[in-house]
């Protein structure tokens, strides 16, 4: 074996020291050099078609982008060559993937816009039904939570329901019918939410007639609701707190009133949730209209 001296004069084992490269970091480091290059061409290129007057140029890198699901660039390029494709051939794919990528972008209002405009000069196209129903759908996002303001869910639900109305064969007519039934049992649940409200506020206005009005106005207006029980429940709860808080010469009127709001609910739900309260609260009645009699 060789051996080399140290500088006190010491013989030692000489091994040569041979550098081998990690190949797997070696190629990362390549790769990442070459996405880095790739992205600064695709930029370079994307911001010359962008600036320059070729409409084709604009036409086929939007379509790439598009196809790629860049839809935010792909429309920057859409928007500076719809005018001109206005009337030709490639008008209508362009409008379709226009139209498609501001709902893509969640952009749902110009969504909804740009898909009305694509209905009317295409309506004998093969994706006219695709294009409706996203501008439909575009404003069932818009429509928000049932304890706000539900203008947008009325607007959503006759925009889908003109879709089902004019594409009975389409194949978004169930999607389209399964959005609208969502969007009827918010405006039922907002509709519940306040007449309960008028219920619980009560004891504070004194006021438990607007209460009863409310839950008769939604059994009427949803007569097939999930919260029928509760609505008759709570509509038999204002009229009984309206007796037993009565004066005396109204007791007797309203304390027949809620008896009769109790036999409605006992006929629809016998064996209902709240049988425990209205147990006692229709023996309290009872109690109430004996000794009006007793004294009459």
């Amino acid at each position: 074996m060789r051996q080399e001296r140290d500088y006190r004069g010491f013989y030692y084992p000489f091994k040569k020291c041979i550098f081998v490269p990690h190949f797997k970091h070696l190629m990362r480091n390549f790769l990442f050099v070459l996405l880095l290059l790739t992205s600064f061409y695709s930029c370079s290129e994307y911001q010359q078609v962008l600036k320059n007057e070729d409409v084709a140029a604009k036409f086929k890198l939007g379509t790439d982008l598009y196809e790629a699901g860049k839809f935010e660039k792909a429309n920057r390029l859409f928007l500076q060559i719809v005018p001109k494709y206005r009337g030709k051939p490639q008008a209508e794919k362009l409008m379709y993937m226009h139209s498609k990528a501001f709902y893509e972008t969640k952009d749902y209002y110009t969504a909804n816009y740009k898909s009305e405009q694509f209905v009317e000069s295409y309506p004998k196209s093969e994706r006219v039904d695709e294009i409706a129903y996203l501008g439909a759908k575009s404003f069932y996002y818009l429509s928000p939570a049932y304890s706000r303001d539900q203008t947008e869910t009325y607007d959503a639900l006759e925009k889908l329901q003109i879709f089902i109305n004019k594409y009975p064969d389409s194949k978004y007519f169930d999607e389209a019918n399964a959005l609208i039934q969502e969007l009827d049992l918010r405006l039922e649940k907002k509709a519940y939410e306040i007449a309960l409200q008028y219920n619980t506020t009560g004891p504070f206005h004194r006021d438990y007639n607007s209460a009863i009005t409310a839950f008769d106005n939604f059994i009427e207006n949803f007569p097939g609701s999930i919260y029928r029980e509760d609505a008759l429940f709570y509509k038999f709860d204002s009229a009984y707190k309206l007796a037993v808080n009565s004066v005396v010469w109204k007791q007797q009127e309203r304390t027949e009133v809620a008896l009769k709001f109790y036999k409605n609910l006992m006929r629809y739900f016998p064996e209902t949730k709240y049988r425990s309260q209205t147990t006692q609260m229709h023996e309290t009645l009872e109690n109430i209209k004996n000794n009006l009699t007793t004294k009459s």
